[in-house]
Formats: structure tokens, sequence, C-alpha cells
């Protein structure tokens, strides 16, 4: 694996410390390892490990900047083919995010701070997995940042034992009869000053305590590091405090200290120095907040006191300096839990699995939000995508009065809801949905619907890739738009000509399915007791109507009428479909026909009407939204093609009889007979439907 380390520079600190060990560690097995930053000290021991460094201006904030290091990180990235691009801290963050969007490599971040939810921060969020050392910081960017928590992996920091090693012995300095230590950046957040306040209380009772400063200030905090010198001086420490600024011997050092203080008033995300601490047999004791408490247990890995109490502190300090036994268990506990948790090796290995599982993974998304006919038909792209992509997680945006057909679909692992007929609503609907969808990181969209809103959807969701057809319709946000597709093909191959670009193929095995639950045939099955249809041997169905859209695609209810008619003669029982809008013309039908057919008009919802659907020995429709139902059942049907052509609108299935009149005005695709005949669906004999039901019926 090519791993490339972007974070703003090498200077002395944890988040450094970490990338070294991290990149030694890739050298040492196998992988290549490469570092973006600004340079520093530490440039040589990465370089010496084996890693190659490339020196860039990534710590700059200013926008150009960022601009320009965009194209320069992504420049890197295709020229050493890297695989996974990992941002340890926000600019850098900013600017690999949106270089690895035109390229093969996948995007991870490591928050190593507790970040304010400011849009700046944001970024530390985006990506499919984000990397926390602690489960504070873990549930910081769950609720603060909005980060679902399947994506969240907890790896902690870990300190090198072998650059801690047990330390000799300690000689005693002068008069000095312990040494107390702080190690961090000198800022406010630290809480130096309250150390310093503690120490002073400690100095009461072990007067030449010798009291180590180890970090120096930012250069905009440098006012603060003065004040804190006052502060000493008006504190009387001036002859028990040392100010070591920033320091590269910290395991020497540390061999010198006898108790080690972490005074931080903030969320500590971590606290890399109290591993190093441990790992030098040093007890610790630390302020109780953030990821501290994911390695001090209070009272046996290390003392807890709450931020700003420099008494409590001093308490707990004296404690250790006084009571050798309970610093020994202290430490030892400690140890224990250092070598089972925090170690190089056991945070390196975790965090390449964490890439693995990253390369590894894939998110998909398939954009299907119209009819519940369109909505059947995307069954087979769905199958077809599980097949070629079976570790993936796929995911449907599906319209409101369809979203049951796939509720129960086993090629998805979730659903999403867009109403598209709320006319008021539906843009603002829109929006909030994306935002919704940026959340899953979506490596592929795949957009079936391939109108404006789906494909205004599918680029203010921000995968890596979009795919659909470049149809004027918005398509310019897609990020791979099909030219070349054909229309006059059935729309299950329609919708593969899509597929094909991601290696996707069609083949006669895919067919409609649906998954009607046990209660929905349940349901079914009373409905037709209530009918005296229960144990029918002879049952046909018939759909009464297609949209109101299509008016031209329904039979004359007189041909309806005297169908029944024929069948009854021939003991066949006939129920009759359809929707509330249907209700008029059923009541017509039962005038006009002798026969006493069972009516089921807006009893079920769809999967009830699957189960229905499966009960008849054969189903007869118009060119509609059962015909697909009726295909998914494998149930066999009779279907009417007047206006509409059968070779864009058949579905897949073995046992569908077709009944299409050749007229030179059909198909015609109107809503309405241009010439006012409607002879393509008038020529259709109810003599010769009734002799195709004939042979499906049982003797």
């Amino acid at each position: 694996m090519r791993v490339l380390q972007i974070l703003p520079e090498l200077n002395v600190g944890g988040v450094e410390t970490g990338t070294i060990d991290f990149a030694a560690y890739l050298v040492k097995n196998g992988h290549q390892s490469f570092v973006i930053s600004d340079g520093g000290p530490l440039v040589r021991d990465l370089e010496s490990g084996g890693s190659k460094h490339f020196a860039l201006p990534v710590h700059k904030k200013s926008l150009w900047t960022m601009f320009k290091m965009v194209k320069a990180v992504r420049k890197i990235i295709r020229a050493e083919k890297i695989d996974v691009v990992h941002a340890r801290s926000r600019v850098p963050a900013w600017i690999a995010y949106f270089a690895c969007r035109k390229t093969n490599a996948a995007f991870i971040t490591t928050c190593h701070g507790y970040y304010q939810g400011r849009f700046f921060s944001q970024i530390m969020g985006w990506p499919k997995f984000v990397i926390v050392p602690g489960h504070v910081i873990g549930r910081h960017m769950i609720e603060d940042f909005k980060v679902r928590p399947e994506r969240i992996r907890c790896i902690p920091r870990s300190v090198d034992l072998s650059r801690f090693k047990l330390r000799l012995p300690r000689k005693v300095k002068g008069r000095a009869t312990c040494t107390i230590a702080i190690v961090g950046r000198i800022t406010p957040l630290k809480g130096h000053e309250y150390f310093l306040r503690a120490m002073a209380q400690v100095i009461r009772t072990v007067p030449y305590a010798r009291i180590l400063v180890i970090g120096d200030a930012p250069q905009k905090k440098k006012a603060y590091r003065d004040h804190l010198e006052q502060l000493v001086q008006r504190l009387g420490l001036r002859e028990n405090v040392s100010f070591l600024g920033n320091r590269k011997d910290i395991p020497q050092l540390l061999a010198e200290v006898d108790v080690l203080v972490l005074s931080t008033i903030t969320q500590e995300s971590f606290g890399r120095v109290i591993l190093e601490a441990q790992a030098m047999h040093v007890p610790v004791v630390a302020t109780n907040v953030g990821g501290v408490i994911d390695i001090i247990d209070d009272e046996r890995t290390g003392l807890l006191v709450m931020p700003k109490d420099p008494e409590a502190m001093a308490i707990q300090v004296l404690r250790l300096v006084r009571d050798k036994d309970l610093a020994q268990r202290v430490v030892q506990a400690a140890l224990k839990k250092l070598k089972s948790k925090f170690t190089v090796e056991h945070m390196c290995s975790q965090t390449l699995r964490v890439y693995e599982e990253l390369v590894a993974s894939m998110n998909i998304l398939v954009i299907k939000m119209s009819s519940i006919g369109d909505v059947v038909l995307v069954v087979p792209s769905l199958k077809a995508l599980r097949k070629k992509f079976p570790g993936s997680n796929i995911y449907c945006v599906v319209g409101k009065a369809s979203a049951k057909i796939l509720q129960r679909c086993p090629y998805l692992d979730g659903l999403f809801i867009y109403d598209h007929e709320d006319r008021l609503n539906g843009w603002l609907n829109l929006v909030r949905l994306a935002g919704k969808l940026r959340r899953y990181k979506f490596d592929k969209i795949i957009d079936f619907q391939n109108n404006r809103r789906s494909h205004l959807l599918s680029y203010l969701s921000w995968p890596q890739e979009s795919y659909g057809f470049k149809n004027g319709k918005w398509s310019f946000f897609l990020t791979y738009a099909l030219k070349d597709y054909k229309n006059d093909i059935p729309a299950v191959r329609h919708q593969f000509q899509i597929l094909d670009k991601l290696g996707v193929h069609y083949n006669d095995r895919y067919q409609l399915e649906l998954w009607p639950s046990e209660k929905d045939k349940k349901y079914a099955k009373e409905l037709l007791e209530v009918e005296w249809l229960g144990n029918c041997k002879r049952l046909v169905g018939l759909n009464i109507s297609a949209s109101d859209k299509w008016q031209t695609k329904n039979w004359p209810l007189e041909h309806m009428a005297k169908l029944c008619d024929l069948l009854t003669a021939q003991n066949i029982r006939i129920m009759i479909t359809g929707t509330e809008k249907d209700r008029k013309a059923v009541n017509q039908l039962l005038l006009l026909t002798k026969a006493k057919p069972a009516v089921f008009i807006a009893k079920t919802d769809v999967l009830q009407l699957a189960a229905l659907i499966k009960k008849c020995h054969i189903f007869i429709t118009p060119d509609s939204a059962p015909l697909h139902i009726a295909s998914a059942m494998k149930v066999p049907a009779i279907v009417f093609f007047g206006p509409t052509d059968p070779n864009r609108h058949l579905p897949p299935g073995k046992e569908i009889v077709v009944i299409k009149k050749e007229l030179e005005c059909a198909p015609c695709y109107k809503g309405r007979c241009p010439i006012l005949t409607h002879s393509c669906m008038r020529d259709i004999q109810p003599e010769e439907v009734a002799e195709i039901v004939d042979r499906y019926m049982p003797s």
C-alpha cells in the first residue's frame, strides 16, 4: 500500500511523533510511505526511516495558497500512485480532500484535537472513516460534527517503548528532594498557571522540590510565557522552576522526574505525554478532561483532579511524593495497561487495518424517485450491483409512494425517501436530503431517474463519481454523463447502459422481484376468503386502468364487461384491481356485465397487491405498474399495448403475452387519442383475450 500523510509541519509534538512512528512502521512492513509538510527538525528522522518527504506550504490558511496546494498535492498523488491520503490537521485536510476528488486515492482524517464546530473544522468529519484517539473525541465528532457513528474508528495514540526504557536509580541534584514536571506547549489551554499555583502549595511541604516546565510557547503566545515567568516570581518559585523550552530528549528528562502533571483545562484529545511518563515508570496526576480518561483509571493507573483546582492538584502530587508504595502501584498498573493498548505496534496495525477497510469499502447510491412500476423495474439493477460489489453498502432514493416496494429488498442496505410530489417544499426537501446523503460519503451515485432534480441531488450529495445520461437535463452535474445511449430498448436494459460503465453487464437472469411479507400474504388470503375465492381453482385478475395521465392505455369498459361474461360462462372467477380513482369506472363496469367479479379497488398497498396477484392463474392489464408486479411475482400476464411501444416498456418475464394492433398511428405516446378513434385499444377483442386465458386455466 502506498500511503501519504499530510500535516502542517514536522516540529516536535505528539502529532508529529505519531506521524514519524507510523511512517517507520509502514516501511518496516513493506509499504511505501510519503509525507507532505512544510518541513521541520523531524524531517531527518522521517527520511532516515525510509519515507519520502515533500516540502509544501500546507500549513498556511491563505485561500490562494490552499488553492494552489490542491493542484500540487494532486500531482504528487498521481505521480506516486497513492492509495490512501491521511490528513492530520485542518488546513492539510481541506487541501487533501479536494486533491483526492479527481484521483483514485482514498481520503481519511485523524482528529487530534477537540475542534470547535465552525465550518473550517467540518472538513475533519467529511471522510468516509474518521480516526479519533479516544471515545470523548469520538462522541464530539458524532454530536457536534454529525459524523455517523459507524464511520468513527477509535485508535488510541501510542508510545514507542524502545525509546522509553526503564530508568536507572535517579541521582539527586544538589538539595532537590523530588522533581515534578509538566510537558506541553505553553498556551492557556494547557493550564500552566494552575500548575504553578499548585506547585506553590507543594513547595510549602517540599521546599526543595525541582519543577520543570518542558515545552515552549508558539510565537503568538510569547506574552503568555512572560506572564508565567512573572507569576513564578510572585509565587516565590524562582529557585525551584526551570523553563526548559522545546526538547527532543524527553525520555532522558523524564528519567529524572518523580511526578508528571498534566493540567489541561479544556477537552484534551488524548495526552501522549502521559503514556511517555508511564513508560518511564513516572506516576501521573492529570485533570479529568477529554481523552485523559481513556488512559487513566483514577486511583489505579494515575490520579485525576478537576480542571482549575490547584489545591486538589497539590494534594495529589504530594500523595505520590510521600507514598512510594502508592506511586509504585500506580506505575505498575499503568505500565500493564500501556503495553496492552497503547504501543506503537497496536496503533499502527489498527490504522493499517482501517486503511484496508477504507480501500475495500464502497458506498453506492441509486436514485429512482418515480412511479411504482419504474421502481419495480430497478430491482434487476440492484441485484446486479450487489453481485458486482458484494461487500459494498448500497442505498436507494425512492419516492414516498413507492418506498414500500424496496423496504424488504435483500440487495439494499437502506432507503432514503423523497416526496417529489410535494410541489410546495420539493426543492427545499431536495436540499435537505442532499445534506443527509453527504453524511454517507457515497463513492458512486447511479442516477436512473435522469431528470433535473435527480442530477442536482447527485451533485449536492458530493460523491466521488456520479453516473447518468447526458440528456440536457442538467446532466453537467454528473461526473460521468453517458452520451451515446439508446432509448428504444426495454427499461431494464436501458438502465444497464449506465451500469456497463461500472463493469456491470446485463443478462437474462436478472428478473423482476418483490418481497411480500407473511403479513401481506395473510391479508391477501383473507381478502379472497371474504369473496369466497379462498379455494378458487380458476382465478383471473383484471387491472381496470393505467394512470390518469394515460387514458389512451385503457381498454374500453364494454370490452372488459364482455370478457367478464365470457370467462364467467367458463366457470372462471374474476377479481378487479385498481386504485381509488378507478371506483367510478368499476361501478360502470358492474352495470355493463352480468358477471359478479370480486372488487378489490383501493384495498391493498403495493406488496399486498403483489400477494393478491400471486393467487391468480393469469393477470390481465394495460401497460401499467401492476404488469411489473405480476412479472415480479412470476404470474402469467396478458398486456395490452396501444399508445406505447412494448419494445421499450415490456418488463422481463417468460410468460407475458403481448396483444398489440399494428396501426400507422401507434405508438403515439399521447395521453389523448389524436384521431379520437382509440382504435389501438378498441380493436383488441374480448374473444381473443378469452381464448388466451383459456390456455392458462387448469382443467
